[in-house]
């Protein structure tokens, strides 16, 4: 069957790979004729950015009921790093690293995916993933396997999670699954919330704290407010922003901090 191919003219401050490669998502990967390749909703998609253009192996319509929310591609992101360039430091950033967009994921992929996250570094990240999908996913295309559900997981013990090399974080996972399943921990109320209550829902899951329920109220929630702080971001607020962030993120500190994130990983120095 031929593949549906969209094209959409992509916002003025928009790049794909630097989006989907930031930190703030780990299926993502590039294919050999370049195209942008992950698992969205349990359906594969192909992306590439080329002259302006976003081009999609999708009809307009699953593109706007599915990516464009995803890549949060209505925001006007031109006036909030404008806006976010009144400040010396997050100007420098936003014109390093132009185009950053939040997306707008799945929560309980986003909070196993946080999970997991803890103590360790992008590339183990993403392999405990892949293995937690192969193990417990379905396969949707060759290669492509589906993020298995709370479901799916919750009646698991943390033998069964021993092949995906999580060590103590399978534990930690389990009981996600088993407070999400169970409704203990309420996905439709931390959605209709304020972001107080979901700091409240999310932290009742073993080994969630505060930086991995934050990056899951940002990412899964979309709660632009949520801020969250691993090492990099705390060298940054500690030697940049001693006295508090800057008033001109205010309401979308999690955009901002991923600018700041995404710079200091990459090891620019503000100084």
């Amino acid at each position: 069957m031929k593949e549906e191919n969209f094209e959409i003219a992509v916002p003025e401050v928009f790049d794909l790979e630097l989006t989907l490669d930031c930190g703030q998502a780990f299926r993502w990967k590039k294919d050999a004729d370049g195209r942008m390749c992950g698992v969205v909703n349990g359906r594969v998609y192909k992306l590439m950015q080329k002259d302006g253009r976003l081009i999609c192996n999708c009809t307009q319509a699953e593109f706007n009921s599915v990516l464009r929310p995803y890549l949060d591609f209505d925001r006007d992101y031109k006036t909030l790093t404008d806006t976010f360039s009144r400040d010396e430091y997050l100007k420098r950033a936003v014109n390093e690293f132009s185009g950053i967009r939040i997306l707008r994921q799945q929560p309980w992929e986003t909070l196993c995916s946080f999970i997991i996250s803890q103590n360790n570094n992008i590339p183990r990240i993403k392999g405990i993933i892949e293995r937690l999908c192969r193990t417990f996913g379905e396969e949707i295309d060759e290669g492509f396997f589906s993020f298995p559900g709370a479901e799916r997981l919750k009646g698991l013990g943390a033998e069964d999670l021993a092949p995906l090399r999580a060590g103590f974080r399978a534990k930690y996972i389990i009981d996600a699954a088993q407070k999400v399943s169970g409704g203990e921990v309420d996905f439709e109320k931390i959605e209709a919330s304020p972001i107080e209550t979901g700091r409240e829902e999310l932290i009742k899951i073993k080994g969630v704290g505060k930086k991995v329920a934050e990056c899951t109220l940002l990412y899964g929630f979309g709660k632009l407010q949520a801020f969250p702080t691993d090492v990099w971001v705390k060298r940054v607020v500690g030697e940049m922003y001693p006295n508090g962030l800057p008033d001109c993120i205010d309401g979308y500190d999690g955009i901002a901090q991923q600018y700041l994130f995404h710079w200091r990983r990459n090891g620019k120095e503000f100084m």
